[in-house]
């Protein structure tokens, strides 16, 4: 019975009150800030510094390209899939929110101020993407120079990444801020 007990302890649905939400929380926007699209920082500020000669300039311009080629596949959306997803997404997200903010289910809650911002950040890693493919495939068909695509892309994932940083302040601030709310108004869980 104690173990029993123990155990419906560590799942409380009182998300608010408990340790994994917070965990979760802090685990998901440590990791969607630490990289633009599965590139390491150091390979943009590589392809960003100015300071570099000549052929560590293009060392640095292709390693970001190479990296580029092997990430932007896994953010490609088909058109096809692209409104269904969208749909699911939304629908879920709507859900959640009816549940929680309507119903007042504090699960419900806590699940949709985790997974909406986590939502808006994919359709702009989506997007991202989709603009960084163009330069990839200008620098393939040798319209511009590999140079030229590195301080095209670098630029616009350095930004990428300090909005991701703000947006993950942002929401972690607003779920403590509604987390206090909540639990100020009921202290006691009903």
């Amino acid at each position: 019975m104690a173990v029993l007990q123990a155990l419906l302890v560590i799942l409380e649905s009182r998300s608010f009150n408990s340790i994994w939400f917070w965990l979760m929380l802090a685990t998901c926007w440590s990791l969607a800030g630490r990289n633009a699209l599965g590139v390491p920082p150091d390979v943009i500020h590589k392809a960003l510094n100015r300071k570099l000669g000549a052929a560590e300039q293009e060392k640095a311009a292709v390693t970001l390209l190479d990296w580029l080629s092997l990430m932007l596949p896994r953010w490609r959306v088909d058109p096809g899939e692209g409104p269904w997803l969208f749909g699911v997404a939304i629908f879920l997200l709507v859900s959640l929110a009816a549940l929680g903010f309507v119903y007042g289910l504090e699960m419900a809650q806590a699940l949709f101020l985790l997974l909406a911002p986590l939502g808006i950040l994919v359709i702009l890693r989506i997007r991202l993407a989709k603009s960084l493919s163009r330069i990839v495939e200008r620098a393939r068909s040798a319209e511009i120079t590999v140079q030229e695509a590195a301080s095209l892309a670098a630029p616009s994932m350095r930004r990428h990444r300090l909005f991701t940083s703000a947006m993950s302040i942002v929401t972690v601030a607003l779920a403590a801020y509604w987390a206090a709310l909540t639990l100020l108004s009921n202290p006691f869980g009903f």
